[in-house]
């Protein structure tokens, strides 16, 4: 049988077939460039008219929040603390003005973030990031001047819900760009027993 088979296949083409089976072995194997690095770490790359922001929860006692916009990391754990942290950025320059973190588990710091957020002058960017607990000593004042930055979800808080919040003061902003996500604390979903895992809003913001 095997001489028959032989006889049928002419040499050239038989041996020609095995020389490219072994030479497929041979061949370098080429491998998908990795993906280049967008600012802030997000998926996507953003225009040249546009700033690539993240803002990040805290998660547990020890994951700090951090907030990040075109590349610059505006507040991390170096600058932020439990409750609720808010980074102010120029609507001239793009650039940070201001970090403060307000306690709403222990003292009364509501008044003074009603205060903070009012002076923030019409145009400015806030971006806010919870760590713990932001929740027990929010008091009504303090929800409506979120209200009126536009949050939709500052009276759904509970506590040590995960809650990221960007707003531009005076003015509604765009549509088609995550802004405001919560998450609530449950003990039967929680990645840090007490605490729920943290969250993340991130995109590219239009620069006018």
């Amino acid at each position: 049988m095997g001489y028959l088979f032989a006889e049928v296949l002419p040499e050239e083409p038989w041996q020609s077939a095995v020389g490219s089976m072994q030479s497929i072995g041979q061949r370098p194997v080429l491998k998908a460039p990795n993906p280049k690095r967008q600012k802030c770490d997000i998926w996507v790359s953003c225009a040249p008219n546009q700033l690539a922001y993240r803002i990040r929860t805290g998660g547990a006692k020890d994951v700090m929040p951090d907030i990040c916009l075109d590349d610059n990391i505006l507040l991390s754990g170096k600058n932020s603390n439990r409750g609720i942290n808010i980074a102010v950025v120029s609507a001239e320059t793009w650039k940070l003005v201001e970090t403060k973190t307000f306690d709403m588990y222990e003292g009364d710091f509501s008044g003074a973030m009603v205060e903070f957020l009012n002076k923030i002058p019409n145009g400015a960017l806030i971006m806010v990031a919870s760590h713990d607990d932001a929740f027990t000593k929010l008091t009504e004042p303090a929800k409506k001047a979120f209200e009126d930055f536009g949050s939709k979800e500052v009276r759904n808080l509970r506590f040590r819900s995960a809650w990221a919040f960007l707003a531009i003061k005076g003015t509604k902003t765009p549509d088609n760009f995550e802004k405001e996500k919560i998450n609530h604390s449950d003990g039967s979903k929680n990645r840090y027993s007490g605490w729920p895992a943290e969250i993340q809003i991130d995109g590219c913001l239009p620069k006018a």
